[in-house]
């Protein structure tokens, strides 16, 4: 792999800026890479302690991360439907949807394998076996997961051609001046912050709409929303509301650094999930009630 340093790469350090463009890697690990010369800066071995100019050249030669086994663990499922095809799961929020580094243990899909033994598709591979689409460890609600590869591509190709129903319901900051609206803005990789998303328009962005109602104005300058997603970006939701002045309560990531009421993440949840049935061509759709913790901060608010 070959990266160029830019702008706002300046004085930063090598191990930093292999942190923020890989995804496989701890930061101890890239380090030795770093000093195992398995990173070159302008051709030429560097300590992990290097700091980049602008323009420089690295590149990267790095191992293929080991295999890892991911085992079956009979953790219980909320499941709100399963046939031959695919099952619908309502997550709970903390569960991390596939195993990644620092995760391997305690996924949905652990449970999934566990739950469903051999009978997942394999499109994905062994750490995403059945895995459609994602929702972030902390936002809960309604995911569906093929069990044939046949499903696998007939739900991919729904949710490619934007004919899934998405709908999640929010607590956002601040009071809205319209009750609904719709924000046609395209995400891709954070300019400085190569983990985060934001809105861009540069090589890595795609096109990302979002389609919000405001229910109830909430104490505290929040208000709780009703969310449809036309596409499906990284972050889309949470970077989308950010950028029209409306962060997530709880998001710390791209709302305020400290969030208030003692929260462990942003509250979200994917309340509704429509599709056609890869075998019957049936419409359904599924609805999930807001969590426990989501329905005491309405009240709370």
């Amino acid at each position: 792999m070959l990266y160029t340093a830019e702008e706002n790469d300046i004085n930063k350090r090598i191990d930093v800026f292999l942190s923020e463009v890989t995804e496989d890697f701890s930061r101890s690990a890239l380090q030795k890479h770093i000093e195992n010369g398995n990173v070159l800066v302008n051709g030429k071995k560097v300590s992990k302690n290097h700091k980049l100019a602008a323009g420089d050249s690295i590149t990267v030669d790095l191992p293929e991360p080991e295999e890892i086994e991911i085992l079956p663990e009979d953790i219980p499922l909320d499941i709100l439907y399963e046939d031959d095809d695919l099952i619908v799961i309502n997550k709970p929020q903390n569960m991390v949807v596939h195993p990644a580094p620092g995760h391997y243990t305690g996924t949905l899909v652990n449970a999934l394998m566990y739950h469903c033994k051999n009978n997942l598709s394999g499109i994905n591979g062994v750490l995403r076996p059945g895995i459609v689409h994602r929702i972030d460890k902390d936002t809960s609600g309604v995911l569906v997961i093929a069990k044939s590869d046949k499903a696998h591509f007939s739900l991919s190709k729904q949710l490619a051609d934007h004919s899934m129903t998405r709908e999640y319901y929010a607590i956002v900051y601040n009071g809205f001046n319209e009750p609904e609206g719709t924000i046609n803005q395209p995400i891709g990789r954070h300019p400085k912050e190569r983990k985060k998303m934001a809105v861009v328009r540069d090589k890595t962005s795609r096109r990302a709409v979002t389609h919000y109602t405001v229910i109830k104005k909430l104490k505290g300058n929040f208000s709780l929303v009703k969310l449809r997603l036309e596409t499906g970006r990284t972050h889309q939701i949470r970077v989308h509301m950010t950028y029209i002045g409306h962060p997530l309560l709880g998001d710390e990531v791209y709302g305020p650094k400290k969030s208030p009421l003692n929260l462990k993440g942003q509250v979200l949840h994917a309340k509704k999930l429509g599709f056609i049935h890869p075998t019957t061509g049936e419409y359904m759709e599924f609805d999930s009630p807001l969590p426990d913790y989501f329905e005491k901060l309405i009240e709370t608010l």
